[in-house]
């Protein structure tokens, strides 16, 4: 049975192969078939059928494959649930297919497709631990990357540096700001820190603590710390909620801020003789 099953597979591996595709783009989210090109959608879907051939051969190299091919599909975008369907349909085309070419009589359909069912499971399980632990290094070294972005501090002229926030601030990030503040304060010699919220979409009182916070923190260290990038709705909001930012110098946008930050450090911005 075996023997048969896999011989069978092999020899029409291009029409079943072809079944499959046609199958699972019928049951598939049509969103997810177009994100990738039609010749990437076919040459994956030969992968695949390779991979299961080659889990019923016991190579070496089976595990190595499978990995390669989880990754694959992750970065593809393809849901596990799409991928172990997949596997699925692949098994009920075989067993179909095995009856249509008259491999299997009639009274023997329940045993092959027992056999088939039972052969697919283990590679069903690996798929999902193999698929789900690469989705979680995938997600942790993004959510690295994003971290590493999410707030730097710029140092732009002489003793004054700016770190642009982008995005919803939580207790994680606040944590990371603030190192990055104190840190790039010390390290670029900074007199002065301008802290752009023009990207936050959101200020509430948790959000206007951690920014209390570092300026705090900031003032320890010997330099100063500005607000700008404060939009009407927002400052309508600090207004509301009865947020005391006194400490702070603010300002509506970062252009406005830098000329008081050259102004608390002794400078200003002076036109070119003959400039146009």
């Amino acid at each position: 049975m075996y023997n048969e099953i896999i011989s069978h597979i092999k020899d029409r591996k291009t029409t079943l192969i072809e079944e499959w595709i046609e199958r699972v783009k019928e049951e598939a989210d049509e969103r997810m078939i177009t994100v990738v090109s039609e010749q990437v959608f076919q040459r994956t879907s030969y992968e695949f059928v390779d991979l299961i051939l080659l889990s019923l051969s016991e190579k070496a190299d089976y595990q190595d494959k499978l990995q390669l091919f989880s990754e694959k599909v992750v970065r593809l975008g393809w849901p596990v649930t799409f991928v172990v369907a997949g596997l699925r349909t692949f098994t009920h085309i075989v067993h179909d297919d095995l009856i249509a070419q008259g491999v299997i009589s009639k009274e023997r359909e329940g045993e092959y497709l027992e056999f088939l069912d039972k052969w697919m499971a283990p590679m069903s399980n690996e798929i999902i631990h193999t698929y789900a632990s690469t989705w979680e290094k995938t997600v942790s070294l993004q959510k690295m990357a994003l971290q590493e972005l999410s707030a730097p501090l710029i140092p732009v002229v002489e003793h004054i540096s700016i770190m642009p926030l982008v995005g919803t601030i939580d207790t994680e990030r606040a944590k990371l700001i603030m190192e990055n503040l104190l840190e790039g304060v010390v390290d670029h010699r900074a007199e002065v820190v301008l802290i752009d919220i023009t990207g936050v979409p959101v200020v509430d009182t948790m959000v206007a603590h951690h920014i209390i916070q570092a300026a705090e923190a900031v003032r320890l260290v010997g330099a100063r710390c500005m607000l700008v990038g404060i939009r009407p709705e927002i400052a309508q909001t600090i207004v509301n909620l009865g947020i005391d930012l006194n400490k702070f110098v603010t300002t509506s946008t970062l252009r406005k801020g830098m000329e008081k930050a050259l102004e608390m450090t002794n400078r200003k911005i002076v036109g070119l003789e003959g400039a146009l």
